[in-house]
């Protein structure tokens, strides 16, 4: 989907300045994971708001102009002159991110309601798509020497047209409710997405809903950790110069795109509850390469691998716990806006963890200790997730 595309694009151009914004302010890697609270907290602030905006104006006018104020937030971080305007600005990108994230996300449940079809993980992929591009084309600015504030200004002037060139195709909340009519779905009316719905789930339901959130919020720290940290590794840690810089994020973004594209004929297959442990096992194999062998090639390699193992956690969570709130008759949109509540502030707040952790000891260190999350996981999986077929 498009929207995911362009914030995907839009947070690996971010993500690949930040040793920029580290240098401009001759930030410690304490001061610079202010700079990423700063966008956690515009995040966090504005999502039971946003819940409510989207379900009434809809997901595709939500996602249609929340992209839009992103493409104008992410243009204008690296002009801020002074580290305090950063700091708000940075608040206000987070705050447009997140709500880009909720729209797109329920536009996806529409989606999936409208086709009769399981299409999540390569809706996801392609924020992942939108990410490795984003980091390439970074690359290649970064390597012919060109103006960093250029940079995000011409990657958001194309994203915001590429919205606007494709809004059209997006569904209205009506498209799910005619496909549940027609195929005679119980409850069609009830449990399709609608604007303006609030049912209430039952307290069990909730309790495991929050479970999946909790498990979604260890799996995103690693992820953010690798979308906001990885250019810093890159340079200070595997010593890459130039454009190789941006690469790590390019690594772990293809491999992202890869698992995500391919996850759900894979779920097809085997059951969801293997999948999650194998993908824990295999983003815990990449990240720990990348960390014990600290290269550049080693450091790819490893940053692709996680990628890979990475990128089919959060969808099968997300799929659960849809599914689960349709099965206790309630709607689906209800029980992900419980779960992805808490999933999104590991996206948001890992990267502020990581850089504390990294300042206070290193960032090898930090990240090896996210790699916690993803044992947890794994650990988790035979209760939470189903393993037969």
């Amino acid at each position: 989907m498009t929207v995911l595309f362009v914030n995907g694009v839009i947070y690996a151009s971010w993500g690949t300045h930040v040793p920029t914004i580290k240098d401009k302010f001759d930030l410690s890697d304490a001061n610079l994971s202010l700079s990423m609270l700063a966008v956690a907290l515009g995040g966090i602030l504005i999502m039971a708001w946003a819940g409510r905006w989207i379900a009434r104006v809809g997901s595709a006018s939500a996602s249609v102009k929340s992209a839009l104020l992103l493409s104008l937030a992410a243009f204008g971080i690296l002009l801020m002159p002074q580290y305090a305007l950063l700091l708000f600005w940075l608040a206000l990108y987070g705050a447009m991110s997140a709500v880009n994230d909720v729209a797109a996300n329920s536009q996806g449940a529409v989606i999936e309601a409208a086709f009769g079809r399981p299409v999540i993980g390569s809706l996801h992929g392609s924020f992942s798509l939108g990410g490795m591009c984003g980091a390439l084309v970074s690359s290649g600015w970064q390597a012919m020497g060109w103006p960093n504030q250029w940079h995000l200004g011409v990657v958001c002037a194309c994203c915001a047209a590429l919205i606007l060139l494709t809004s059209g195709w997006l569904l209205p909340e009506s498209s799910a409710l005619a496909h549940q009519a027609a195929s005679g779905a119980q409850g069609a009316g009830d449990d399709a997405p609608a604007p303006g719905q609030d049912h209430a789930l039952p307290p069990a339901l909730k309790r495991k809903l929050v479970v999946l959130g909790c498990l979604a919020f260890l799996a995103l720290i690693v992820e953010g950790a690798m979308y906001d940290w990885s250019a810093v590794y890159m340079r200070e840690v595997a010593l890459a110069g130039g454009g190789f810089v941006s690469a790590g994020y390019a690594a772990f973004s293809v491999g992202m795109a890869v698992g995500r594209f391919s996850g759900d004929p894979v779920r097809a297959r085997f059951s969801e509850g293997a999948l999650v442990v194998a993908s824990c096992a295999l983003s815990f194999a990449g990240l720990g390469l990348a960390l014990l062998l600290p290269g550049v090639w080693t450091a790819l390699a490893g940053f692709l691998l996680c990628g890979l193992g990475t990128a089919n956690i959060i969808p099968v969570m997300f799929s659960s716990a849809g599914r689960m709130a349709l099965a206790s008759g309630g709607s689906a949109s209800n029980g992900l806006a419980v779960t992805t509540r808490l999933a999104y502030m590991g996206l948001l707040i890992g990267p502020v963890i990581v850089g504390f952790i990294a300042h206070r000891f290193d960032l090898r260190i930090a990240l090896a200790l996210s790699l916690l999350g993803v044992v947890a996981i794994a650990a988790s999986s035979r209760r939470v997730f189903s393993f037969g077929r």
